[in-house]
């Protein structure tokens, strides 16, 4: 997946970084580092989600042109549900990606809005991947084909930017904070 990305381990062994060169204040890295996860979720989620369509763009696409006993796949009705919850997963990731992302740009809070998209979406992008190769058949394996593709970049979205474990954990987080101050 994502064959274009150069990912490769970066160690510092006795490195010693100038004081002039600090980012922010001492201490200050970590919270930091969660303000560029926040707003690195909401790419992510874009990226899910151009994964999700063109999954459900290919399954589409495959399922019309695609004839069984004499008729499109498109008029069976397994296929129908499959392409109805690939489309409905879709629609939904991409509200939430659109909030999180108008939070981001008024300026208010969008932590929590960011983890809910980029797991949704992620999610997204991995189930549409996994349908498009079920409808698709043995087609879907062929790496000609797009699918084959979408499936392997699918997974990683619900890795990098934190897992959907973490992602999780950061919804619940926010969750309980909010309703601790409403209730306080």
């Amino acid at each position: 997946g994502i064959r274009a990305s150069s990912t490769c381990n970066l160690i510092f062994d006795d490195c010693v970084i100038p004081k002039e060169n600090l980012l922010g204040k001492n201490g200050d890295g970590f919270k930091i580092a969660m303000t560029t996860l926040d707003s690195g979720r909401i790419g992510i989620a874009g990226q899910a989600l151009g994964i999700a369509q063109a999954s459900l763009d290919c399954a589409l696409d495959y399922a019309q042109k695609r004839l069984v006993f004499g008729k499109q796949l498109t008029q069976m009705q397994a296929i129908q549900m499959k392409l109805a919850d690939m489309e409905m997963r879709l629609q939904a990731a991409r509200f939430l990606t659109w909030k999180a992302a108008a939070l981001k740009s008024s300026g208010q809070p969008f932590t929590k809005f960011a983890a809910m998209a980029k797991l949704s979406a992620s999610e997204c992008a991995t189930f549409n991947a996994h349908q498009a190769i079920q409808i698709l058949g043995g087609m879907g394996y062929v790496s000609d084909m797009p699918a084959e593709r979408h499936y392997r970049d699918a997974r990683i979205t619900e890795i990098y930017e934190g897992t959907s474990e973490i992602q999780r954990l950061v919804i619940a987080g926010n969750l309980i904070k909010e309703h601790s101050a409403t209730n306080a």
